[in-house]
């Protein structure tokens, strides 16, 4: 990933610097564990862990050996003395490369389920705070009826939960270490070796294995991430639909002596929203790459190997970044009240035309007669820019039924809020019996 989308902490998991280390710590762990068995010497573990990789050495062996396990390997050996030939004993590469690199996704995890937390407080604080702020519903794009901005909020922090567990579920999947030799039989290193490597590193060890973690687990966890970036672009597509000038509900934050267009000074553009739906679709089609790399050839290949260099790292640089930006946006979101009311208000009351309709239906009246006599008012609104409470109000076969009393009841937009509190407190934004 790019500097411009990658946060430092994430960009150190990533870093070669990190994979190295991690590198050292699963051989070490192999070797205390052999130490533990009795195979190697307490005197020779003391000196094993003084053991350190030299990188520029490892790139310049590389050039030769084509294999970055063994020329790390010997950047390392080439530090100790005798004691050196205890490193990598039975394990294949796999064994190191896989385990270290779920110790990365792990971390990497734990940063995202950081960032995850604090876009649900972020939502879950401006759901309670526009709780009751009146906005248009909309479906296919057209006003639907009436609801609250702090709903559709909530709608949102509802659906985070439900992408945090499924993040929660995925990082267990690949907490998963392998130390079972060439082809997963253990011939080379018994189960108890992996065991102990496993608890010392946080691990669970892989109940059975070939020569690799099985790529589901890994398909699973970028499956999830692509699942919350998906959702965040929801998210961002109503915050640019919202922002658009002949809407303009919202605005996402927009800094001092920021500027929006190279020609046009009075552009505001909604680039932050702009910029997670482009890095979403990144992460989805990481997904796809993720899924293919489920199927290997008998025990292993490495047909994985080169893309889950770019996909695992990217995936998470991604998600990160755009959570951060999502996260700031909710909480400096400028949310227009005014223009909300305005835009209910647009369309002169057909918003409740379902409301007469029921009324009708409820009076005695078919309900394909009052169909009729709701849709023809509504349509003349339409199209003659007139309001549809007044002309219902005029409407003698509706009034054949209703009363003006009962109609003005009808015009009454509180009727579609008055359960808002109730979802709150189904959802757990507010406590039982709270109906601020």
């Amino acid at each position: 990933m790019i500097d411009r989308y990658s946060r430092p902490a994430m960009k150190k998991v990533w870093s070669e610097e990190n994979k190295c280390q991690k590198w050292l710590d699963v051989e070490l762990a192999v070797c205390e564990a052999w130490a533990e068995e009795g195979v190697i010497p307490q005197d020779d573990i003391g000196r094993l862990r003084q053991a350190k990789y030299n990188h520029a050495r490892m790139m310049e062996l590389f050039e030769t050996t084509r294999h970055d396990v063994t020329a790390f390997l010997t950047s390392v050996t080439e530090g100790l003395g005798p004691e050196g030939r205890w490193l990598h004993l039975g394990m294949t590469s796999s064994d190191m490369l896989d385990t270290a690199q779920a110790l990365q996704m792990v971390e990497a995890g734990e940063l995202l389920l950081k960032g995850v937390d604090e876009a649900i407080k972020a939502l879950g604080a401006q759901a309670l705070r526009y709780q009751n702020t009146l906005c248009m519903g909309r479906t296919h794009g057209v006003h639907a009826e009436p609801m609250t901005f702090g709903l559709r909020l909530a709608l949102w922090w509802e659906e985070m939960r439900r992408q945090r567990a499924r993040l929660v579920d995925a990082c267990e999947s690949i907490r998963v270490g392998k130390i079972s030799g060439a082809v997963g039989t253990h011939a080379t290193i018994p189960p108890s070796v992996e065991d102990r490597v496993c608890q010392r590193l946080g691990l669970q060890p892989a109940p059975v294995s070939n020569q690799v973690i099985q790529r589901d687990r890994y398909a699973h966890f970028v499956m999830a991430l692509a699942l919350v970036a998906a959702s965040l672009e929801k998210f961002a597509t109503e915050i640019r639909a919202l922002q658009r000038t002949e809407i303009h509900e919202l605005e996402e934050p927009f800094g001092q002596g920021q500027t929006g267009s190279s020609s046009m000074p009075h552009k505001r553009n909604p680039e932050l929203a702009e910029r997670i739906c482009g890095l979403a679709r990144l992460i989805r089609g990481h997904s796809v790459t993720a899924l293919e790399n489920v199927a290997l050839w008998g025990e292993r290949d490495i047909s994985h190997s080169s893309a889950e260099r770019i996909i695992l790292p990217d995936s998470c640089l991604a998600l990160d970044y755009i959570l951060s930006i999502f996260t700031r946006i909710v909480k400096d979101l400028r949310v227009f009240p005014d223009q909300m009311w305005a835009n209910v208000e647009s369309s002169r009351g057909l918003v409740f035309s379902q409301r007469v309709l029921l009324a009708l239906v409820d009076k005695g009246m078919a309900r394909e007669a009052a169909y009729k006599v709701v849709q023809r008012n509504a349509m003349r609104a339409w199209d003659h820019h007139e309001d549809f409470r007044q002309l219902i109000r005029a409407d003698a076969e509706a009034l054949a039924h209703l009363s003006l009393a009962e109609l003005e009841e009808l015009f009454d937009y509180s009727y579609y809020t008055r359960y808002v509190a109730e979802t709150f407190q189904r959802i757990g934004l507010l406590p039982a019996g709270v109906m601020a």
